[in-house]
């Protein structure tokens, strides 16, 4: 019986396929009846719409945790390690109620390493509402820190492209050159900062 009643921890990251800036990770808590309606992959939904939810899963959690991993980690681990490990320190910060029985589920294929047991889900952040909530959290988070790092690098409209390999940020790269806050071991700007050494 208690294995039924077990709280759903779900964690999903954001960020993986950007060239720039940090992966974000959550870890929310969704109480069993939680009522947040329109939970769905953060990917489908509108901006407004993720920001809206996002305040409703902070205000009706019973717990949840953003976490980061950063460029130089991503660099020095490779991108799916520095997922996992920011969805560890995501985990790591939750501030639980004494003697909370979870069961842990995180979208994708891999399982980070470190946690209490549980399980890897493909596409859970589309089915599981935890996963669903923690993948808004990662994203409306991430988006955040770009539109802040547009306003430190203003060449780069991070605010509109978040990071990610789009005609225009390709066209800031190739004007502007790589940034600190870029990934130099992804493939579009190790091949600018590797032209920039042959010249």
């Amino acid at each position: 019986m208690a294995a039924r009643h077990k709280l759903v921890c779900g964690l999903d990251e954001a960020g993986r396929g950007a060239l720039a800036g940090p992966v974000v990770a959550a870890a929310v808590v969704l109480p069993v009846r939680h009522r947040l309606k329109g939970l769905a992959d953060s990917k489908l939904l509108p901006a407004k719409e993720r920001e809206r939810l996002a305040e409703q899963i902070r205000q009706r959690a019973e717990a949840w945790a953003v976490a980061e991993a950063s460029p130089e980690e991503i660099c020095g681990l490779n991108i799916l390690q520095a997922s996992l490990l920011a969805m560890r320190r995501a985990f790591d910060a939750l501030e639980l109620q004494p003697g909370v029985s979870l069961r842990i589920l995180v979208d994708g294929r891999y399982y980070p390493r470190g946690l209490p047991a549980g399980k890897a889900v493909v596409d859970a952040d589309a089915s599981v509402p935890a996963v669903s909530a923690a993948s808004i959290l990662a994203k409306v988070h991430r988006d955040e820190l770009m539109r802040c790092l547009e306003s430190e690098y203003p060449l780069f409209a991070f605010g509109r492209h978040k990071g990610y390999p789009t005609p225009q940020h390709l066209q800031e790269l190739a004007r502007h050159g790589p940034l600190p806050v870029h990934r130099r071991t992804f493939a579009p700007v190790m091949e600018l900062l590797q032209t920039e050494l042959e010249l």
